[in-house]
This record gives structure tokens, C-alpha cells and sequence, in this order.
């Protein structure tokens, strides 16, 4: 291989991927908007969830519970009549509706045990789950506080002391934010160099290319080398300005560190983009291979569930994935501040994988061109 064609190739790349203002946007919009999205919007975290309460008792006790909830977990209640409450809840109105019986309060001072019914909208599942525990914790903290007449921490036998370490906030947008750099960099790095080589096949520039004096393995050097450089390039813009300036999430270890991993996770997922274009062949039968692809490497990689709690045969098999190693390293060393002593298996790992990658790319290039 000759550096100046691979160099001089590489800048074609950079030049074709300048005019392609959809590829442009999605660069942008990955490494900006959706990062900062993931950060403040989590899906799985419980933030000013409608609630209507039927508050037949009309007493100091059910007014104590109607005023325990508010912002920023619940919405402030909406006061209903019993009537309203399934058109409210058929109508999505409302995600719980609490319905607090008459005689409520006179049946807790006589000590007996009266029923709260709490109908939940089971169909927004992530606040369902959560807001169930919720709703039950406050509903029996403010009974117990009503008949003891009198606010206290509640008594254990044991006392658990809880130290939290790498996010001692637990603040959920922090690791929603990495997590969403992560996920990004994989898609990027596949999307771009598979998008340049069959850019180049429906332009009919690849044909011209042939003719020159160059292989086919600077061909595909020239692309590895230059989208890889535009994520590496944003996703260091993005953790410099958006995650630590604008979402001012720390971060703990080395950056220099991080964009080591991210190059070799780059080598490998460019190589994916660029096999994946020679199997699809055109750009509609590239992005259904894409939905088949980077939907398993996202939610199976670790980055979302722990690999701990997968079966075996998913954890054996996405062993063999970068970005499963790539987000061990990752995390480990943004959230954990680890160093080159911690995370030397993962750098390995990436290093293997991107050069079978890369070898089962060129065979498979070489076939494509002829």
C-alpha cells in the first residue's frame, strides 16, 4: 500500500461526505440534540406523571395524602368525581388514579384496615412500574404520620448505610448521557463508511477508481481511515461540550485514554460498515440490514441491561461484538476513572476483533469490486 494514495483517497472521502447534507445532520444531530435528549428525558425515570385523585372521604386524612403528591415525580393532582375517572384514564389523560373511599378516615381511627384503589394506565409501562411503588409509599407514609399524629423517620432493626460512588447525585441523566455517546459512535462508525462505499457504487465513481493506480485495500484503508476520523473528531466535541459543558456531567478518567478505545472501536465498526455495504449492495437494502444489526448491538452490548443478567449464549455470543467491549471500556473509564492496568483486556479484545473485521471486509471488497 502506497500512504499518499491512501492519504489522498481519504480526503476524497472527507470531500464527498461535506456534500452530503443528510449524513451532515445525522452527524450533528447524533452527537448534540440527541445526547442532550437522553440526558433529560429518560424513559425509565419517573418525572410529573398525570395523576387524578376521587377523593370520596373529604377529610384531614384523605387531604394529607392528595397534597403528598407533586412535582417533580407527579403532576399536581387533578380532583375528580368517580364518574370521570374511566373516561379520564380511556382518554390517556391520566396515568394513576387514586380512589380514596368514603368513610376512609373514621375506619383507620377505629383501627380497622379500608382499601385505597389505585387504577393504573399499565400501557405507559416504564412510569406504571415505578409509579405503583410511588404511589404506595407515599399513600402509606401519610397514614402512619396521621395516626401517630406526629412526623418521624421510620425505626429499622437494621441500619443500612448507603455510599454511592462514581455518581454520588444518582443522577440517572449522567449514565443516560455516556451511555447515548457510547451508542452513537457505533452507529456512526458503521453508517458512514457503509454509506460512502455504496455512495460511491450508485454514483458510479468506483468504476473510475478502478482504472487509477490504486488496490483495493487502499480503497478501503481510505475509507476506515477517514470517517473513522469525523466520529472520532465529534464524539470528542460532544463529551468536550456537550456532556461536560452544557450537561456538566464529570468525568472521571482519562480522555486521552478514551479516544485510544474509541479509534480501535472505530477500526472495527468501519470495517462492520464496510462489509455490511458489500452484502447489501444498495442504499434501501443497507438500511434494512442496519435495523437488523445495530438494534441487537445496542440493547444486547451492556450498555443499557447488564450483560450479568442476559442468558450465557446471548453473553458468548456478543463476546464476539466490539461495542460489547467497547462499552466496558467506556464505562469504566468515564464513569469509574480506570486506567490502561483495568481496561488492557477490552483495548485486546477491540484489536482482535477490528483485524478479523478487517480481513473478512477486504475478502469481501475484493469480491464486490469484480
Amino acid at each position: 500500500m502506497h500512504a499518499a494514495n491512501i492519504f489522498q483517497l481519504g480526503i476524497k472521502e472527507l470531500r464527498g461526505l461535506a456534500r452530503d447534507p443528510v449524513l451532515l445532520i445525522l452527524i450533528v444531530y447524533s452527537m448534540t440534540l440527541n445526547i442532550y435528549t437522553a440526558a433529560e428525558a429518560l424513559p425509565e425515570t419517573l418525572n410529573r406523571a398525570p395523576i387524578a385523585i376521587v377523593d370520596e372521604d373529604r377529610s384531614p386524612a384523605s387531604y394529607r395524602i392528595v397534597q403528598a403528591f407533586y412535582p417533580p415525580y407527579f403532576m399536581p393532582p387533578n380532583l375528580i368525581s368517580q364518574r370521570e375517572m374511566d373516561a379520564r384514564m380511556d382518554s390517556g389523560l391520566d396515568t394513576f388514579a387514586l380512589d380514596i373511599p368514603p368513610e376512609f378516615q373514621r375506619d383507620l381511627l377505629a383501627g380497622k384496615s379500608p382499601t385505597i384503589q389505585l387504577n393504573i394506565d399499565a400501557t405507559r409501562m416504564t412510569q406504571a412500574f415505578s409509579g405503583g411503588g410511588y404511589v404506595q409509599s407515599i399513600v402509606t407514609s401519610e397514614v402512619s404520620e396521621f395516626l401517630n399524629r406526629y412526623r418521624s423517620p421510620s425505626v429499622v432493626p437494621v441500619d443500612l448505610a448507603l455510599r454511592a460512588r462514581f455518581n454520588q447525585e444518582l443522577n440517572k441523566g449522567w449514565f443516560g448521557t455516556i451511555t447515548e455517546v457510547i451508542t452513537s459512535i457505533t452507529m456512526l462508525g458503521i453508517i458512514l463508511t457503509g454509506a460512502a462505499l455504496i455512495r460511491e457504487r450508485e454514483h458510479g465513481t468506483i468504476e473510475h477508481l478502478l482504472v487509477m493506480p490504486v488496490t483495493p485495500t487502499e480503497i478501503m484503508v481510505s475509507k476506515i481511515w477517514s470517517m473513522g476520523l469525523v466520529v472520532l473528531l465529534a464524539s470528542a466535541f460532544s463529551l468536550f461540550f456537550i456532556v461536560k459543558g452544557a450537561l456538566a456531567v464529570p468525568i472521571q478518567g482519562s480522555m486521552g485514554l478514551f479516544i485510544a478505545g474509541t479509534a480501535l472501536h472505530l477500526f472495527a465498526t468501519t470495517c462492520m460498515g464496510i462489509f455490511l455495504a458489500t452484502v447489501a449492495g444498495t442504499m434501501p437494502q443497507f438500511g434494512l440490514l442496519l435495523m437488523l444489526v445495530l438494534l441487537p448491538l445496542q440493547m444486547l452490548s451492556g450498555a443499557v441491561t447488564p450483560r450479568e443478567s442476559m442468558p450465557e449464549v446471548i453473553q458468548a455470543i456478543m463476546a464476539a461484538a466490539p461495542n460489547t467491549h467497547f462499552v466496558a471500556l467506556a464505562q469504566s473509564i468515564l464513569f469509574r476513572g480506570a486506567g490502561l492496568d483495568v481496561v488492557w483486556p477490552q483495548f485486546l479484545a477491540l484489536l482482535a476483533i477490528g483485524g478479523v473485521l478487517f480481513v473478512l471486509a477486504q475478502r469481501r471488497f475484493r469480491r464486490f469490486l469484480r
